[in-house]
């Protein structure tokens, strides 16, 4: 037989559940504009009926509805969404890392403008033209002197300006490196956390939130594979638990940042770390990247901001060829200076300064060099020689050497260097060298551009990809306030309507109790 009290039970039941209902629309009001904050609900059930199996049928037809029973508290998130932003962001983490980098190399070499070594090109070939028609000007060699210095000086800046950007992008690889492991550190402290209430039956859905923000963080470094692991000795966790998270990189040999033992749950985090070509561990980086140290990481198994600072800095590939924008970069500037540099030398060491008796000597100063040294940095070194500095005259303009005051010979020769093809240079060069000086350049600046607008490009494409994912995820997973209020009201009257339900049951309570059997007295 139903219990008496019956009614008043399931009304309870009805205030408990909307109660809490109540407070979790609180919760996420509360955290509207937290980031990384995911809604939460309860999930309602209704309670076991009565009769309940196995027991005997009272007189009543069919089960009674004993009122709603409150569930768990859990967290609206879309797994698949995760797993989608977090490689799109780990793209955008690239190619903003890739962009900002060749958007510094863009502003060192700021071409077309008046400033750049184009322009300054020219206007030492226009002074060389300029002495080929008067070579007894003084006037005239001076200026030689002085253009040609500031070709050399246009180089020096060029390189040093490189190179100082290439510290800088080696001292951020190393705060990213820094960032990665502080980051799987984090995410090891909440795993023990998370470890101390799931086995008892709870969800802790706010330190779910703050791991899967930091995995986040983590998927614009470096590309990451996440797995949810429960160990077998877990106590009772419930099914809709998450569990501990394994973090590796994204790779075929499956290297590990952070490993979950099956049985036990215990943890190990295997630090990131690089290598330069000399052994030495960042910071600071010397040379370029050997290898990144993960287990057997090769530089092409992962992504992220990290991989656009390696691929801008520069990484010794399998070949043993050093590769990457800034020392590809500064080694074409080398290349470029030691051709142009050599073969003016050679032509001007075979005229007479003016009025000289002895063939002239070097214009440009490349440290002494005379075949190409791959160990040289000869845009950094390149200089006007200190004779031609302090004295113009021993700029050669003829061929033969005494009184030469109209002598312009090689001074037409230098002049006409502008457009010598270097398969036509006296000098030997670098093989892959080919054109005039002017084309070479040119195609310098020009892969220059293609590189950079090619990383803005992909940047701006994956940006809206991010967005477009984040705005999904948000949809799933963030808090509307509209929504929120109407769950509040929603809630409040449910509350109300089962208060009033008591009270219902409480007055026929009281009819019961106190008003029957009393007639006659």
């Amino acid at each position: 037989m139903v219990s008496t009290f019956h009614g008043l039970e399931t009304a309870k039941r009805g205030m408990t559940a909307q109660q809490l209902g109540l407070y979790t629309t609180g919760h996420n009001i509360s955290n509207a504009n937290t980031p990384g904050y995911t809604r939460q609900r309860v999930s309602f059930a209704t309670a076991e009926p009565f009769p309940g199996a196995g027991l005997n049928r009272p007189q009543i037809p069919g089960q009674l509805g004993t009122g709603v029973q409150a569930g768990t508290i859990e967290r609206i998130r879309e797994s698949f969404l995760d797993v989608q932003y977090r490689s799109e962001n780990t793209k955008l983490g690239y190619y903003s890392s890739l962009s900002s980098a060749l958007a510094k190399m863009e502003d060192i070499m700021n071409e077309p403008s008046n400033s750049g070594l184009q322009n300054i090109m020219s206007q030492f070939w226009s002074s060389l033209q300029n002495m080929a028609d008067h070579p007894e000007n003084l006037g005239a060699r001076q200026v030689v002197a002085a253009k040609g210095q500031m070709v050399a000086e246009t180089f020096n800046y060029y390189y040093n300006s490189l190179d100082g950007i290439k510290k800088d992008l080696g001292s951020e690889m190393d705060v990213t490196v820094k960032n990665i492991n502080t980051i799987v550190s984090q995410i090891d402290e909440l795993n023990k956390q998370i470890a101390s209430v799931e086995p008892h039956g709870m969800l802790p859905n706010d330190l779910y939130d703050k791991r899967d923000q930091l995995v986040d963080q983590l998927s614009s470094l470096v590309n990451v594979k996440v797995t949810a692991i429960k160990p077998t000795q877990y106590g009772q966790p419930l099914p809709t638990a998450v569990g501990l998270y394994q973090i590796e990189l994204v790779q075929n040999d499956g290297a590990q940042l952070l490993t979950v033992d099956g049985t036990t749950g215990a943890s190990q985090q295997n630090e990131l770390s690089i290598t330069a070509e000399n052994g030495v561990k960042a910071p600071p980086l010397k040379g370029n990247v050997q290898s990144v140290q993960v287990g057997n990481v090769t530089l092409d198994n992962f992504s992220g901001k990290l991989k656009g600072l390696i691929e801008s800095y520069g990484y010794v590939d399998a070949d043993k060829k050093v590769k990457g924008h800034y020392p590809e970069m500064m080694e074409k500037l080398n290349k470029l200076a030691y051709a142009f540099a050599s073969e003016f030398n050679h032509i001007h060491q075979q005229g007479y300064g003016l009025d000289k008796t002895d063939p002239a000597g070097e214009f440009f100063d490349l440290g002494g060099s005379t075949d190409y040294d791959e160990t040289i940095n000869y845009a950094q070194v390149i200089k006007v020689h200190d004779e031609i500095i302090k004295d113009p005259t021993n700029i050669a303009a003829a061929n033969t050497p005494g009184d030469n005051s109209g002598g312009n010979t090689i001074a037409f020769q230098l002049a006409d260097l502008k457009k010598k093809d270097f398969k036509d240079y006296s000098v030997p060069l670098p093989n892959d060298m080919s054109g005039t000086f002017d084309f070479y350049y040119a195609a310098m600046i020009g892969d220059l551009g293609v590189a950079a607008q090619s990383a803005n490009t992909n940047m701006d494409n994956v940006q809206v990809l991010v967005d477009s994912v984040e705005y999904n995820r948000k949809s799933v997973s963030g808090v509307s306030l509209d929504e929120e209020l109407t769950n509040m009201i929603t809630f409040q009257h449910a509350y109300n309507a089962s208060a009033r339900m008591i009270t219902v049951i409480d007055e026929m309570l009281d009819k019961i109790i106190n008003g029957m059997g009393v007639v006659g007295r």
